[in-house]
């Protein structure tokens, strides 16, 4: 290799990392050429690894990942990036070594720490993953990366003292920050004064939170603006205390507020306690004539008598824990199609849709799917059943802030915080959400049989 080839390497290495975020095609042809010119570049392999994993090629990936360390076991970033590939295809024990290494190089570094915190808490062995992030913050106080990852421990755990506070670490809102110049509110009198809140994470997340509305307003706030997903803003139309909606995709006008606050941080400023979470249920209403119309059409094709339950099996399959939270298809609730007296819905929107156009002639199931518009269609269908057995997505919520009884299914793997630990009820949802949680990971039969057992002894309760 002339020293042409080693220059020329570097120059393309440069060019990749610069490419990487505006256009992975040629920041990938950069690396490998570099590559090419010079086979034993470590740091070419990781980056060309990193773009592989970003561009969901995880094999590559891996390859790359173990090349580089191969050829430059010094690569602490490196490892810590493996570690993190392989803990999302739950490789544990390598993904352990990976971080091991990580720490024998940088025991100072507060990254491979935080890092094994987050595998341990996949492992549900919570005391040793606390302890790992605040190893890391003993080392930085601001890794705000260990102090987020703590939060949902804490979060999890009921400690919502200091689950709040951390949870403060997030920068999920960092994009809506610039559209407004006003102050966020850190928890001042907002007697007179008016707040917008903003949105944050998902549909389900916006239907938890929007119930904040009323504290603030209640505290004094003259004036509440809430910014949320457009498919949101026609139910929440039936919130009293917000003034103003606003669907993200609106312009903003920015000083048109004098506070304004993402809703995850309200809890915190609140001093929100499992003992006082605003549950005063129901605090969404459906649309009167929305109700009224799916009664008549609901009424008229299926007979009265039959328990009405709505299904929902998948969820959005761009979450992170989709792959464990969503049922892969509707087999798996097969036997509740064999429970005489029942009527089951599908109110399963995008993914999982045409399954329910195809469901398996064991389990009847009338398609609502495509005729429900938006939030405000599908809290009306709700509002017309008598239970809705979903998993963790918007649709639990939904049912869970109109006050309809909601039975959800639970992942043993990253069971999401706001559902708590070991609780078959919820304090968010009190008296309509009952939990049903798998024992093992990935095992569903045993969460549907206990389904159907609880489902037969409600028909049982009624005919009786």
């Amino acid at each position: 290799m002339t020293d042409n080839d080693l220059t020329r390497a570097e120059a393309l290495f440069l060019e990749g990392n610069d490419l990487m975020g505006a256009d992975a095609c040629r920041a990938e042809c950069c690396f490998r050429e570099a590559i090419r010119l010079q086979p034993e570049f470590a740091q070419a392999h990781a980056n060309l690894a990193l773009l592989l994993e970003q561009q969901g090629r995880p094999t590559e990936a891996e390859h790359e990942y173990r090349r580089a360390i191969a050829l430059n076991q010094h690569l602490d970033r490196t490892l810590l990036n493996l570690g993190a590939l392989l803990t999302v295809q739950k490789r544990f024990a390598e993904a352990e070594a990976a971080y091991g290494e990580a720490l024998k190089l940088n025991p100072g570094s507060p990254a491979p720490w935080s890092n094994l915190g987050v595998l341990l808490a996949c492992r549900k062995e919570e005391e040793e993953a606390e302890r790992c992030y605040r190893r890391a913050l003993e080392l930085d106080s601001g890794y705000s990366l260990a102090r987020f990852n703590l939060s949902y421990l804490l979060l999890r755990q009921g400690r919502l003292e200091e689950g709040w506070l951390c949870l403060e670490a997030r920068n999920w809102y960092a994009s809506l920050e610039k559209r407004v110049s006003s102050p966020r509110w850190q928890g001042e009198s907002l007697k007179g004064k008016s707040l917008l809140i903003g949105f944050e994470a998902g549909h389900g997340d916006m239907i938890q939170f929007c119930r904040f509305a009323a504290i603030l307003k209640a505290g004094g706030a003259a004036r509440i603006t809430l910014l949320c997903h457009p498919a949101l803003k026609t139910l929440f139309s039936s919130l009293k205390a917000v003034d103003l909606l606003l669907s993200f995709d609106e312009e903003l006008s920015p000083e048109q507020w004098e506070f304004w606050i993402p809703p995850f941080s309200i809890p915190y400023h609140c001093r929100t306690r499992l003992d006082s979470i605003p549950a005063e249920i129901p605090y969404l209403y459906a649309d009167r004539k929305l109700v009224e119309r799916w009664s008549g059409e609901l009424g008229e094709k299926y007979e009265p008598s039959t328990l009405r339950v709505g299904l929902v099996w998948q969820g959005n399959p761009d979450f992170e824990n989709d792959g464990e939270r969503s049922l892969p298809n509707l087999e798996p609730l097969e036997p509740l199609g064999g429970i005489e007296g029942v009527r089951f819905f599908s109110l399963q929107k995008g993914k999982g849709e045409a399954q329910a156009a195809e469901a398996p002639t064991t389990l009847p199931l009338v398609n609502l799917g495509p005729r429900i518009a938006d939030f405000a269609d599908c809290a009306a269908v709700v509002m017309n059943l008598d239970l809705i057995i979903s998993v963790d997505t918007a649709v639990a919520h939904l049912a869970g802030a109109l006050g309809k009884e909601c039975w959800l299914l639970l992942p043993d793997y990253m069971t999401d915080w706001r559902w708590l630990t070991g609780r078959s009820d919820s304090p968010w949802y009190p008296g309509v959400m009952r939990l049903f949680r798998q024992s093992r990971r990935g095992e569903w039969g045993p969460v549907v049989a206990e389904l159907c057992q609880a489902l037969a002894e409600r028909i049982s309760r009624e005919a009786g």
